[in-house]
């Protein structure tokens, strides 16, 4: 939300107070049971103000918070990524690489959906998996997939083609999917612009991690809900409505403390 737009809600805002303060100044034109309604009125109205208004604003805390990281020299942010093997990952690499910002581009490992494994199935790939390629760093065989992780100077691609050529030779077939999964790691100022670009490539971070993270988990934690932050405007409200029923005694009565105050520093 840019600033003109923030401060024309909170003026509104403002005014819907002020428009409640005047409502309770207007209580002694009114029969005592009606201050009642009043504070209702009150506190609708702030609860409205409070939804339409300050609401939006309210939720732009975190990433406000956030700006401080941001700007901070020498932060980073890590992104991990999961990734369909139909994604050119060298052509994103490039991409990546070249914008302001980057760090670094790891592929990690490889998930290569599988059928449901009967026991017997599942104890050969366990034991053969490790032999099909020196670079699988470590492995992973579950029920109906099979997990591979892979050597720092090692794609997925050529992960995958090592087992699918294994496979091939084996089972007769072809495999030619998997899941990758690939760890980004940026200058913390520029990871809205990585976001943004990932985002039109049709990729969404599985999970970031670094300061900036920290920072808008700590703020949204700590943040009310929609609910609760519209009862407490709602509460603001009456608070205001109150101030304006009691204003012509608040007022003598300051003006009288200050009159006694000004008497005691005289003497």
């Amino acid at each position: 939300m840019d600033i003109i737009t923030t401060i024309i809600y909170i003026v509104l805002f403002l005014i819907m107070m002020i428009f409640v303060f005047s409502i309770g100044m207007l209580r002694q034109y009114m029969p005592k049971r009606e201050v009642l309604l009043v504070l209702v009125v009150a506190f609708l109205i702030g609860c409205i103000g409070g939804a339409f208004f300050l609401q939006p604003i309210y939720e732009e805390l975190p990433a406000v918070a956030s700006v401080v990281e941001k700007n901070m020299p020498n932060n980073e942010e890590t992104l991990y990524l999961d990734l369909s093997s139909s994604i050119d990952t060298n052509k994103l690499n490039d991409k990546l690489s070249q914008m302001d910002g980057f760090k670094s581009f790891k592929e990690t490992s490889i998930s290569i959906p599988m059928w449901s494994f009967n026991q017997r199935e599942h104890d050969y790939f366990d034991s053969i998996v490790g032999n099909i390629d020196s670079h699988y760093k470590d492995y992973n065989v579950t029920s109906d997939k099979i997990n591979i992780e892979i050597d720092d100077n090692y794609t997925s691609s050529q992960a995958l083609k090592s087992f699918s050529d294994w496979y091939k030779l084996v089972y007769g077939e072809t495999i030619s999917y998997a899941q990758i999964k690939a760890v980004l790691v940026v200058d913390s100022a520029k990871i809205d612009d990585f976001e943004q670009t990932l985002l039109d490539q049709g990729i969404v971070a599985s999970n970031v991690e670094g300061p900036v993270q920290d920072s808008l988990n700590n703020t949204n934690s700590s943040m009310l809900s929609n609910v609760q932050f519209t009862l407490v405007c709602g509460v603001v409200g009456i608070i205001v409505a109150i101030i304006g029923i009691y204003m012509d005694s608040v007022v003598p009565a300051y003006r009288r403390f200050n009159k006694f105050m000004n008497k005691k520093r005289k003497r």
